[in-house]
């Protein structure tokens, strides 16, 4: 008896036969196309209305009208004290302010990590700048 053929060898990384390269860049999904078809010439009435219902105290229709007039925000800026950053030792000081800072409740871990991202690069920049001074003496020499 022969082994049955596993027909998604061949296809791995390979999503789609040649030629064709799928859905043109662009193009709506049919939900979006019938949602659309649906709300064509009801969709000012609509939003009237749900503004009508937020001013009348509706806190769906209300929040519904905010997310669209003014989007959450997805960061904002946070205060904290850091020692100054001149030298790739430094940043071990700066990372115990911002761990302090989690530990006291100023700032968020998730805060924390994207300040930590940041002394990681500005860390990478200053010992760059550190190695091109030494080569630059060495080479002077």
């Amino acid at each position: 008896m022969t082994e049955p053929r596993n027909s998604h060898a061949g296809t791995r990384g390979k999503p789609f036969a040649p030629g064709n390269p799928g859905r043109v860049p662009g193009s709506r999904n049919r939900a979006t196309i019938a949602a659309a078809a649906l709300l064509d010439g009801d969709a000012e009435a609509l939003t009237r209305k749900a503004i009508e219902l937020g001013l009348e105290g509706d806190t769906v229709a209300l929040r519904l009208c905010l997310e669209r007039l003014v989007p959450p925000r997805k960061d904002s800026p946070i205060t904290i004290e850091l020692p100054p950053i001149t030298t790739a030792g430094d940043v071990v000081s700066a990372s115990a302010a911002v761990l302090s800072a989690v530990g006291a409740g100023e700032i968020s871990p998730d805060e924390a990590g994207r300040v930590m991202a940041l002394l990681t690069a500005h860390k990478n920049i200053v010992e760059t700048g550190d190695l091109e001074r030494r080569i630059a003496a060495l080479e002077v020499k």
